[in-house]
């Protein structure tokens, strides 16, 4: 069964104050609006709608608890940089992410969603480096690897790879496709490692050879 399969919803925080006290390693998901994070979250769930995925950018403003079987949990974050959210909220935001990535003890690592087409931007090497301090581990998905032709997402990846040595061996990356449910048994090994779990039906032979119409993946 897979590491995500059977979450189930456990409380919405909306301020730093009302976080849950620390039960089970955490898995952060965050990504900047309209790149794909709720989609990636119910795509590696087996879920349709665990995680709401709204036509308007910007409108998901809380954080999301869902308790994994194996007593760990995954924090969808409020999505950032959607520039029509009003300045005030924008604020509220982000201290709450902030808060919640920089003081959060049993904080495991980072699952950090870009769109492939549009890799870190400013606000994302932002996340990057509030969360290096901690030292904990982040794994960028970089989503809607279906848009892009094969040679495109090899040349993504490396792009992105080279990139993101600025950070050390802190951050790893990967191609990742919801509407083709490609790169879930990547995500869940490298998560499954987090947590310090053996996951069998996680791993994954890189090795193998592309097959015809898969995207190229980390």
């Amino acid at each position: 069964m897979s590491l995500f399969q059977n979450a189930q919803f456990e409380v919405s925080v909306a301020d730093p104050a009302g976080l849950p006290a620390p039960a089970g390693l955490e898995i952060a998901f965050a990504g900047r609006s309209n790149a794909g994070k709720s989609s990636a979250i119910n795509t590696l769930a087996r879920h349709t709608r665990l995680a709401f995925v709204s036509k308007t950018p910007g409108r998901t403003q809380l954080i999301n608890f869902f308790r994994l079987r194996d007593g760990s949990a995954l924090v969808d974050l409020p999505g950032y940089g959607y520039a029509e959210v009003p300045e005030k909220v924008r604020i509220q935001w982000q201290g709450l992410l902030e808060r919640y990535l920089c003081t959060r003890p049993n904080l495991a690592g980072m699952v950090l969603i870009m769109d492939a087409r549009h890799p870190l931007k400013p606000l994302d090497r932002q996340m990057l480096d509030w969360f290096r301090p901690g030292g904990r581990p982040v794994h960028v998905l970089l989503t809607k690897a279906d848009k892009l032709t094969r040679s495109e997402a090899a040349r993504t990846l490396a792009q992105v790879r080279t990139a993101l040595a600025e950070w050390g061996g802190q951050v790893t990356c990967q191609m990742f496709s919801s509407l083709k449910k490609s790169g879930r048994e990547e995500v869940e090994q490298v998560v499954a490692g987090w947590l310090g779990l053996a996951s069998a039906d996680s791993a994954v032979d890189k090795r193998k050879p592309l097959a015809k119409g898969e995207v190229a993946r980390g």
